[in-house]
């Protein structure tokens, strides 16, 4: 049947506009700004302000693009529908683009790829829909937002589509050499977290997706809550996990091969070691925080540690002083683990790492970011007052180690955060 001219011609300029709905290329202006740290005078580069819900990658996962350029990070309200997205900021020019746009993208686990200018995420099609596995281009889509000429589509790939019973738990990650992603999932539903209490516990396991063909098979499966699911950046088919529990774990670290062979805990617990945010330092090593932020946890050896994967030595990179705090400042955290009474004693609580074996970082319960020099063990406060609410600074080292990126609520007053980068160099020379 032959359409009428003027039905021809708005059908065309339907689907155009159809085609163009999508906020994926969306640009935002600069909220680029330098500021110094009233402390110790360290310049800080201020990338996103505070105003929206911004945040960036868990330090489990990378935050620059391949390209050296872009960081890629999550938002809660930039998006115009008010949904999680996916967003990146040139650290050069400021510059921010929409990566994403839907309901359902899961931004607590964005895969930024090391091997290619891809990122990878989650997305699930409402509460009955399927989870799927998207592969984003981030070259050809920040050239044509860029130019000003997004295409209606193209940028994005579904890897694969989950099993329709799977509930993830605990994110998901590419291994090393990017041909496979392993993701974690629970069994059963829990029930929701009450408030003070530790995570629910449900068994759960380990899936793995073949990146080609969309594939999906069972790694592993525990008896426990999945959680910081995280692959070895150099040895393909390593992957790290931890025993979730929103607190202290028996015993909290586990590895595991790609076949499922060779699980096994990594750094076996004593009855008072609290462990937590571990991450792979290099190829062989793990660091995490043995916390020490309770007076009874400060009678044995507390602080950020590295532990290796080949024969279980332990190397320790110190622990700050013990603080006695105030309620008020109490107040300021966000950790609903962390006893707001007088056995709180500070201490360091997230850690960063260099894969050169340089250096580390930690983050303390007063907002400061302290930088480890791991040839001799000194401690050197980077920058301080970054408010841990409404989450933590969560420190992550640039590619080249020079530089440092947090997530603070200092310009918000502790309402919303913003990305800021602390440079190494001032104490490195």
């Amino acid at each position: 049947m032959r359409l009428p001219l003027f039905t021809a011609v708005a059908a065309v300029a339907l689907a155009a506009t159809a085609a163009h709905a999508s906020d994926v290329g969306r640009r935002f202006p600069p909220e680029k700004t330098s500021i110094v740290d009233r402390t110790t005078g360290v310049p800080l580069t201020v990338l996103t302000s505070g105003r929206y819900k911004d945040g960036k990658n868990y330090p489990t996962h990378p935050q620059w693009a391949h390209d050296g350029i872009h960081i890629i990070f999550p938002s809660g309200d930039r998006d115009k529908d008010g949904t999680p997205e996916a967003f990146a900021v040139n650290e050069i020019t400021g510059d921010i683009v929409q990566l994403t746009d839907g309901p359902g993208v899961g931004t607590g686990s964005l895969n930024v790829a090391r091997r290619s200018n891809k990122l990878y995420y989650m997305r699930r099609n409402g509460e009955a829909g399927r989870t799927q596995l998207i592969e984003v281009d981030l070259t050809p889509l920040l050239a044509d937002s860029a130019a000003g000429k997004m295409r209606g589509q193209g940028y994005e790939r579904i890897v694969a589509t989950l099993p329709e019973d799977h509930i993830e738990a605990g994110g998901f990650t590419l291994d090393a050499d990017e041909k496979t992603a392993y993701v974690g999932f629970d069994a059963r539903r829990a029930p929701p977290r009450q408030p003070g209490q530790p995570v629910p516990q449900v068994p759960g396991g380990l899936r793995a997706i073949d990146l080609a063909t969309g594939a999906v098979r069972t790694v592993i499966e525990t008896p426990f809550r999945m959680g910081h699911v995280q692959a070895n950046p150099f040895v393909p088919g390593e992957i790290l996990y931890c025993n979730e529990t929103g607190g202290d774990a028996p015993q909290r670290m586990w590895i595991v091969k790609a076949d499922g062979t060779g699980n096994r805990p990594v750094f076996k617990e004593g009855p008072t070691d609290w462990v937590t945010h571990e991450q792979f330092a290099d190829a062989d090593h793990v660091i995490f925080n043995l916390m020490g932020h309770k007076r009874d946890l400060r009678k044995a050896a507390t602080g950020i540690l590295v532990v290796s994967l080949r024969d279980d030595t332990v190397e320790h990179l110190g622990q700050i002083p013990i603080k006695d705090f105030k309620r008020t400042e109490l107040a300021n955290f966000t950790d609903p683990n962390i006893p707001q009474d007088d056995t709180s004693t500070g201490g360091y609580w997230h850690n960063g790492v260099t894969y050169d074996g340089r250096w580390a970082a930690g983050d303390d319960f007063d907002g400061n970011v302290w930088l480890i020099d791991r040839k001799n063990n000194k401690r050197t406060l980077l920058t301080t007052g970054h408010r841990m609410r409404p989450n933590h600074t969560h420190p992550s080292f640039s590619p080249d180690g020079t530089r440092i990126l947090i997530q603070s609520g200092m310009l918000s007053g502790g309402k919303n955060l913003g990305l800021m980068v602390v440079p190494v160099a001032p104490v490195a020379d």
